[in-house]
């Protein structure tokens, strides 16, 4: 009897049943998945200058946030997102589409080289090729549009391997573009749970580069995938991000902000905020705030439009929240979650509090480790000294925030943190026009901002002389 072909399912977090199922990409048909994927980089390099890159994304686009409410429920459905707050996610990586596109013409454009008689030099940034797109399921329309619109508008062909957690995402996209007028192929999607497959589809000839989002250890295993070929790999990996409260600061507002920064998403955000630092002034207040913030969020249905948070996306990450919490508690630390949330713990193991821990210090996992869950662990400081040491007594650095009416001075401290963006009142926005990027082990490589695109381009100099006419 002939074996039937691998299948990824789609578990739901909301009730762990099946929701999606897709047929999981072998070993086998990834040859014609690449020369597929290279014989429309020909042609689309042939046939689609800038201009005509930039009208397909545009009009691309402005369908996508059209349909924005209606794939609203594809989001929720598949990762748990109370349904109110995932429109925003979509609208939001169309404004990212949208400055991405803005900057385009500009950042793509020849750079001169300096005037000589007899000499004419520039530099031009030219497509790669085939861009292998591997992302995460948590925010993935915004992780998504990331690299799929740089890349695109510098002209290369695209594979997108998504999360089997979501894989509606990049089949929408595609679907979009296609509709659009995007030549076939440019853009597939490949699904693929294996990591032996997904790394024999790195180490392809005719895969030019490759960008992942997502834990630190699948980052690692991509980059050993790809180390036997030369060719650029993006990694954006986890946070511990902490944030520092100092005295001066509005305590209502500032906890409001944290508690918003920390558990949005049930806290399943790279740069959600992972520690918190409190000057010992308003340390007790600051506390008191936060419990009442808190008091005021509810755990339940990500459909009834009412939920502040719903489930995380599944049962082992439940549990590895809860360890890090068991842990932390065993070890001294004390929990002031109010008693408001049994009835949407009751809804199942996935629905998980979120969680205030008091009397933290960094011999505790919730305070060195990514928890990746709805938990605010709170540690008093003495100094803006201290707060800076542990702040940075990390092996993660992806985002910090310091928190202070002195804004001088938050500037100032900002310069000794060690994270690829630095917050003062604010936390977990990555703006378009700034470049997100990780330091430590929360990656390398660069998206956003003009220097997003150059991921995707290798420079070709050109240098002319004059030749003689006599």
């Amino acid at each position: 009897m002939a074996s039937s072909k691998p299948v990824l399912t789609t578990i739901s977090p909301i009730t762990q049943k099946p929701i999606h199922t897709r047929d999981e990409l072998t070993s086998d048909q990834i040859p014609a998945l690449v020369e597929a994927s290279k014989a429309a980089f020909a042609k689309f390099k042939a046939s689609h200058d800038l201009a005509a890159r930039q009208e397909l994304v545009a009009k691309a686009l402005d369908l996508l946030e059209s349909q924005a409410d209606d794939l609203a429920r594809d989001l929720t459905e598949q990762m748990g997102r109370p349904i109110q707050y995932c429109a925003g996610e979509i609208k939001t990586a169309v404004r990212r589409g949208r400055y991405m596109l803005k900057v385009s013409s500009d950042v793509l454009k020849d750079t001169p080289g300096d005037e000589e008689a007899g000499f004419t030099r520039y530099i031009r940034k030219e497509a790669l090729g085939t861009i292998l797109v591997i992302f995460a399921w948590n925010y993935p329309y915004l992780i998504l549009v990331n690299s799929l619109v740089p890349a695109l508008l510098a002209g290369n062909t695209l594979i997108l391997k998504p999360s089997p957690q979501t894989p509606t995402i990049p089949e929408t996209f595609l679907h979009v573009l296609e509709q659009v007028g995007l030549p076939k192929n440019v853009v597939q999607v490949a699904h693929c749970g294996s990591p032996d497959t997904l790394a024999t589809l790195i180490a392809t000839p005719g895969i030019n580069s490759v960008t992942f989002t997502g834990s630190v250890a699948g980052g690692l295993a991509t980059q050993q995938a790809a180390a036997k070929r030369v060719i650029p790999v993006g990694l954006e990996l986890g946070g511990n991000d902490p944030a520092y409260i100092r005295p001066d600061v509005d305590i209502k507002w500032a906890a409001g902000e944290i508690v918003d920064g920390a558990v949005f998403n049930s806290g399943q955000s790279c740069c959600s905020i992972e520690r918190v630092y409190v000057h010992q002034d308003v340390y007790d207040k600051f506390v008191d705030a936060v419990v009442e913030v808190v008091n005021g969020y509810k755990l339940g249905d990500p459909f009834s439009g009412s939920s502040h948070l719903g489930p995380v996306i599944s049962l082992k990450s439940a549990q590895n929240i809860r360890a890090h919490i068991e842990e932390a508690l065993r070890s001294g630390a004390k929990s002031l979650t109010p008693d408001v949330f049994k009835e949407g713990e009751a809804l199942g193991e996935t629905f998980v509090r979120p969680e205030i821990l008091v009397d933290v210090n960094h011999s505790m996992r919730v305070m060195k480790e990514e928890t990746f869950g709805p938990v605010i662990p709170i540690q008093k400081v003495t100094s803006d000294e201290e707060a800076i040491s542990l702040m940075n007594d990390s092996d993660l650095g992806l985002t910090a925030s310091i928190w202070t009416r002195d804004i001088a001075t938050g500037e100032k401290l900002s310069e000794s943190v060690e994270a690829g963006t630095v917050f003062v009142n604010r936390a977990d926005y990555p703006s378009p026009d700034l470049a997100w990027t990780g330091w430590k082990n929360s990656g390398r490589g660069q998206t956003l901002s003009k220097f997003g695109f150059d991921q995707f381009v290798r420079l070709k100099n050109f240098h002319l002389k004059q030749a003689p006419t006599s």
